[in-house]
């Protein structure tokens, strides 16, 4: 009987064998066959599986040399748990539920493939695919939201490919073992990435599926680098300004009609040729970044994550590829088909046509209550079948955890390269590298990645606060951001060369700069400079400056600084002042010796007052002084007023304003000094890129770690001697008595007696100190009750609330005297009971145990 059995059951496992043959081959057969041939129409010859199997055996599947492998055989299973090399009785019942739905599915649906239910793990285990499912929230707030998450398991893994990419893997590993050797392939990659999201709260699921040549191999080639992607730029309607009552007419056009058409028609031909040209450069990059055919397109194998709708205010079902931590539509074309999903909690199979691509069921339809598609394993049916329901067991995988040294290091050895189109994304840990530089994006023209268009570099920990280095190579323009912090409060920073009177833009953080200097920008010729939030309302300064005159001696630009030609200011509205009075814009033209005023214009008027004054020689033709003439001053006022057209109030506002050119030509000259301290402090930096570490960051900062060690070392110490004086009760008694000096029975019971009076004395003084402070707490609150029975009437609710207050915290302190008093009465007698015993044992006083042997 028992070899008939096994005959039998060697039969069965044959036959099943052969029916998953047959359901793979017919499967396969479908998949390459057009769209429109139908079910009814499946049934295969076997001239045309053997010229499909010739076929598909022609077909090579390079695997790239580089790659690493990660196999059973690289993993050290001998300090791995028990619940990794055994099942639990649950867990084999889970089994042998799958192993019967598994041949049922097989016999209902015999042209699929077979369901990945049970891989092995890292232990030759079976275990179920949900069981592997170990939902986990992180300790770090970046691992909260599904991008952070889904980019941290994508920088910290290496991608392995499948071992046949037209099969799931025969091993499932656990994502702690994943997470160990930092290396996986898509299956590893979703588990861990599923893990995270569940217990992060998303409605999550591992998804078996085909996917695209590009998505399977982790190929980013013929993607958009995300950080290349400009935000789309809200375009702002501007507000019709509705004319004034009083305008000026325009001048009549008198330009011809005829030209002017002609001239219209004429850049019409040129912008249709342009778009023309354009359309044509398109297609033809377009065809040379087209992917070639690929001949297993439809039956590649991968996994990747699906996120439904519902929970964490997810508003439509999204697809995550684990590789890449990119997100892409349920519609996306990487997506051939899928196979099965599943959870912590369950396991579903795509009852519908893979040619359909990836149909995913709606919110609500993936519960264990339903019975459409996907079809769960294991569902609950009413309360007469209660008995046939099966719960999930709890995962075989220990408790995710990622050190913080890991979470910092992120990518493998600290470093990550990924390629897009036409682009170049690298990555480092945090302090990798002596400059600080965590992130470089570089971008190209061309498809090889021969030509650099820019560099973006990101640092962090700078002391000179650099966040991000632009480099455009094709201007040579260099642009440095910084963060808040930096000692001249720069927060941008564009040049072409480190070089002074060189062209550059300087912009501040406004509100760190007393001057409230916004920005600086500088030529060869000219500086011109931005404020915001002055006490003066003054908004913009321009400078004209002439070539120096060339000395002999060598010079610097601080000793010899540049003539200045011309200062033009300009001011906001002082609301102080009356519009005529209020300066808008001055100009001092040191050459010419004058002094130009424009005024702020009145709402009411359209034109505004106007001042210029010439600056002669102090004294005329006969050696007499000038003081103010009238051709002096050009005015042209609105409203002219009297007091204006005096020679006095003229020769008082020249004065303030020969005051202000010369205030205006020393703060220039600050301006270019300043500039030139911040070019030689950027070079300092730029040579030393010094990195500030956290006080908390005790592996790093050397002085944190050799102070937090000197005070554990004093504390130590401090520590003993306070143990060992506690310890040695008769060293006070012993300090009186000659060193070495063996004691006599009359010295030992000398020292007894002293040592217990003294003990006896401290319990009874800390008795009588916390009776004292019991008292004067009970009295305070007394004298405090009957302050308050003689005021009650005149106390305002505030004080009464003080009043309040007060008592609580009395009498909290009086209820906590009184206990320590009782318990140390209580406590008192065995304390001295016990000391005069050790006393007794004490090996220094052994003449005691002789009297009373």
């Amino acid at each position: 009987m028992e070899v008939l059995r096994e005959k039998v059951e060697e039969e069965e496992e044959a036959e099943r064998e052969e029916a998953a043959e047959r359901a793979e081959w017919a499967r396969t057969e479908k998949m390459m066959r057009p769209v429109e041939v139908r079910k009814e129409e499946t049934t295969l010859t076997q001239e045309m599986l053997r010229d499909l199997e010739k076929k598909l055996s022609e077909i090579q599947i390079p695997i790239s040399a580089e790659l690493p492998a990660f196999t059973k055989d690289t993993i050290d299973i001998s300090k791995l748990p028990v619940s990794y090399k055994t099942n639990t009785p649950k867990e084999e019942h889970l089994l042998q539920v799958a192993d019967n739905f598994s041949r049922q599915y097989s016999h209902l649906c015999p042209d699929r493939v077979p369901l990945f239910l049970h891989p092995l793990n890292e232990c030759e285990v079976p275990k179920f695919v949900s069981t592997t499912l170990r939902p986990t929230l992180m300790p770090y707030p970046e691992l909260y939201n599904w991008d952070s998450c889904a980019q941290f398991v994508s920088d910290f893994l290496t991608m392995v490919p499948l071992p046949d990419p037209l099969k799931p893997p025969s091993h499932l590993y656990s994502s702690t073992t994943v997470l160990n050797y930092q290396k996986g392939n898509c299956f590893d990659f979703s588990t861990l990435l599923c893990s995270m999201l569940i217990g992060s709260g998303y409605d999550a699921y591992c998804v078996n599926g085909y996917g695209s040549l590009d998505l399977c191999h982790m190929d980013l080639t013929r993607e958009v680098c995300p950080l290349t992607v400009k935000p789309k730029e809200t375009v702002q309607k501007e507000e019709k300004v509705l004319p004034k009552k009083y305008t000026i007419r325009p001048p009549r056009d008198l330009c011809s009609r005829f030209e002017q058409e002609q001239e219209v028609k004429k850049q019409q031909e040129i912008r249709a040729q342009e778009k023309k040209q354009l359309r044509e450069e398109e297609e033809r990059l377009m065809e040379a970044e087209k992917a070639k055919p690929d001949a297993l397109h439809g039956l590649r194998v991968h996994s990747w994550v699906l996120v439904l709708s519902g929970k964490r205010e997810v508003p439509e079902n999204f697809f995550i590829d684990a590789f890449t931590g990119h997100s892409y539509s349920t519609q996306d074309e990487h997506f051939l088909g899928i196979e099965s999903l599943w959870n912590h909690k369950n396991y579903w199979i795509n009852m519908q046509d893979c040619w359909n691509c990836c149909k995913v069921p709606g919110e609500g339809e993936l519960g264990p209550d339903q019975h459409h598609l996907p079809h769960p394993l294991l569902s609950h049916q009413g309360k007469e079948d209660e008995d046939k329901s099966f719960d999930m067991p709890h995962s075989w995988v220990e408790q995710i955890e990622i050190s913080p040294e890991a979470f910092e290091t992120r990518c493998p050895n600290g470093k990550k390269v990924i390629q897009y189109k036409r682009a170049k994304l690298e990555k480092w840990a945090p302090y990798l590298n002596s400059n600080g530089l965590v992130s470089r994006l570089t971008t190209y023209e061309d498809l090889e990645c021969t030509n650099i268009l820019e560099i973006k570099e990101w640092y962090q920990n700078r002391e000179d606060m650099l966040e991000l280095k632009h480099i455009n190579k094709t201007t040579d323009l260099k642009i440095d951001y910084f963060k808040p912090g930096h000692p001249h409060a720069l927060r941008v920073h564009s040049y072409k060369s480190m070089q002074p009177e060189m062209d550059r833009v300087i912009e501040f953080y406004e509100t760190a700069r007393v001057d409230g200097l916004i920005k600086r920008e500088e030529t060869a010729s000219t500086m011109t400079e931005y404020y915001q939030g002055r006490p003066d309302f003054l908004s913009y300064r321009h400078a004209n400056f002439r070539p120096r005159v060339k000395k002999l001696a060598l010079s610097s630009a601080e000793s010899n600084p540049r003539p200045i030609v011309k200062i033009t200011e300009q001011f906001f509205r002082n609301p102080a002042k009356p519009a005529e009075e209020d300066v808008a814009e001055r100009v001092f033209l040191l050459a010419e010796e004058r002094i130009q005023l424009r005024y702020h214009c009145r709402d009411d008027h359209i034109t505004a007052s106007k001042r210029e004054f010439l600056r002669r020689t102090e004294v005329d033709s006969k050696g007499n002084r000038i003081i103010m003439t009238p051709d002096m001053c050009i005015s042209f006022e609105v409203e002219p007023m009297e007091h204006t057209k005096k020679l006095l109030y003229q020769y008082e506002a020249m004065m303030h304003l020969k005051r202000e050119e010369k205030l205006s030509r020393h703060q220039v000259w600050e301006s270019e000094l300043e500039v030139l301290e911040i070019l030689k402090l950027r070079e300092e930096e730029e040579a030393a890129h010094m990195l500030t570490i956290s006080i908390y960051d005790t592996k790093r900062n050397e002085k944190s770690k050799e102070y937090r060690e000197a005070m554990e070392r004093v504390m130590h110490e401090e520590h003993l001697r306070q143990v060992e004086t506690q310890l040695d009760y008769l060293a006070p008694f012993l300090a009186q008595l000659p060193p070495g000096e063996k004691l006599t029975r009359w010295q030992a019971v000398r020292l007894k007696d002293e040592c217990l009076s003294d003990f006896k004395q401290r319990l009874i003084n800390k008795a009588n100190l916390i009776q004292a402070r019991f008292e004067k707490e009970t009295q305070e609150l007394q004298k405090k009750q009957q302050w308050y029975q003689e005021n009650q009437v005149t106390l305002t609710p505030e004080d009464e609330d003080l009043y309040l207050s007060y008592c609580s915290q009395a009498m909290f302190r009086i209820r906590i005297l009184e206990q320590r008093l009782n318990r140390h009465k209580e406590l008192a007698p065995l304390k001295y009971l016990a000391l005069e015993e050790k006393l007794y044992k004490d090996p220094r006083l052994g003449e005691l145990q002789k009297i009373f042997a």
